[in-house]
């Protein structure tokens, strides 16, 4: 049994929304670590998620969600990570990037409200963040979660994957079946692709907030 576990969050939010799945996991005697990515490059976010695995002195899962899946597929390759966890998130290949991922939606295919860059940040169309992105949550904190984005770099959006983990390493995966932000099948194919162990719960892109305990079943179930 891994008992570390680094939880990466995603563009648009910071790692406070992990808080349900933390407090489940350390109440199962993990050790649990959250990186706040600084979400201005893919660099910077993999230099941040290093930093963390480099002080817990041994193996680790590395858990990410939308963009954080991203940032693990890159740093996954950190000879202490021994295993990858995917929650609703991107699970790029050798030269992908998240702007690569969604450049060719399927039609019907839901679109993220993504708002034209300003100063080289993103961010999602408030008023259209609830039904995007939280829309299994109460409308209050979905509100919150649209008032307190955090500002995603154009270059972390555009940064590709030069070594992608999940070729090394075993991976499970979450399918949110709601997801308005990854559609569920691009996220089935991504799965497959990497050859991951998947699991699959109604929820919607803020499964991890709204599905706590389906999110830390899959965790450890990669700890194990």
């Amino acid at each position: 049994m891994i008992r570390n576990i680094v939880l990466v969050h995603g563009g648009f939010v910071d790692g406070s929304g992990w808080q349900a799945v933390y407090d489940l996991l350390v109440a199962d005697g993990f050790r649990v670590s959250v990186v706040q990515n600084p979400t201005l490059s893919l660099a910077g976010d993999v230099a941040a998620t290093h930093q963390v695995v480099d002080g817990l002195h041994g193996p680790c899962v590395l858990v990410g969600h939308s963009y954080g899946g991203v940032v693990i597929t890159e740093a996954g390759g950190h000879p202490d990570v021994a295993a990858l966890v995917y929650i609703a998130a991107f699970a790029p290949d050798k030269g992908e990037s998240v702007n690569t991922l969604i450049a060719d939606p399927p039609p019907g295919a839901p679109v993220p409200p993504i708002l034209p860059p300003v100063n080289g940040f993103l961010f999602l169309d408030r008023d259209k963040f609830a039904a995007s992105f939280a829309g299994d949550l109460p409308a209050d904190q979905a509100a919150f979660m649209a008032d307190s984005q955090v500002p995603w770099g154009v270059d972390a959006l555009g940064g590709a994957v030069a070594e992608p983990a999940w070729r090394a390493k075993p991976s499970w995966y979450l399918v949110a079946t709601d997801d308005r932000m990854i559609p569920p099948p691009a996220q089935r194919a991504m799965a497959q692709r990497a050859g991951a162990t998947v699991a699959e719960t109604p929820g919607s892109h803020s499964v991890y907030l709204s599905q706590p305990a389906a999110v830390a079943a899959l965790i450890r179930q990669a700890a194990a």
